[in-house]
């Protein structure tokens, strides 16, 4: 077993019990502690319900209805003149908006077009370039309670624009080549 291995799998067992015996050195109730956390771990997931419920909601009707194909449509003779291929836009929309949607658009762009396609390399690095803005906004401000949240949707929905540009800057000249 090579060194990278052997760390890798024995690295989180490790820090558990360093936590564990730090904690008890310290005399801090450790069990008492872990079981009080999974108590607001349960609480905070139950006021996250309604939060994802709506997003989840949304998604499925944006998607239903098809004005994503609509908006698709009307954007891929412009997207077509900057080389960008139509088909990565439903990713594009999709990816700020919620994770498990735009990992399912990424795993029909990679089924239809292969992993080792333009398509699905650009799929895959936009994937990881960008975050699920909205709803992190949505479910962790709705649950701690923030309000305004207009500057944080500006400067996110930014970065999302930045990683998606990047992908398609980045993978055009690396696997174009």
């Amino acid at each position: 077993m090579s060194w990278i291995t052997m760390i890798s799998t024995w690295i989180i067992p490790f820090i558990i019990l360093f936590v564990l015996l730090f904690g008890t050195w310290k005399k801090v109730p450790t069990y008492e502690t872990f079981v009080e956390g999974g108590k607001e771990g349960v609480k905070m997931a139950f006021s996250l319900l309604p939060f994802l419920l709506g997003m989840m909601v949304s998604i499925s009707i944006f998607r239903a209805s098809g004005a994503m194909d609509a908006f698709v449509a009307l954007l891929s003779p412009f997207l077509q003149i900057l080389g960008i291929p139509g088909e990565i836009v439903p990713l594009a929309l999709t990816r700020p908006i919620s994770g498990t949607a735009a990992l399912a658009v990424t795993t029909d762009l990679i089924k239809e077009f292969g992993p080792d396609s333009f398509i699905g390399r650009l799929a895959s690095t936009m994937q990881g370039s960008t975050d699920t803005t909205l709803y992190i906004l949505t479910v962790y401000f709705g649950a701690v309670g923030i309000k305004k949240m207009g500057d944080a949707l500006k400067v996110g929905l930014m970065a999302d624009l930045i990683g998606i540009i990047a992908s398609v800057i980045i993978c055009t000249y690396v696997f174009s080549l």
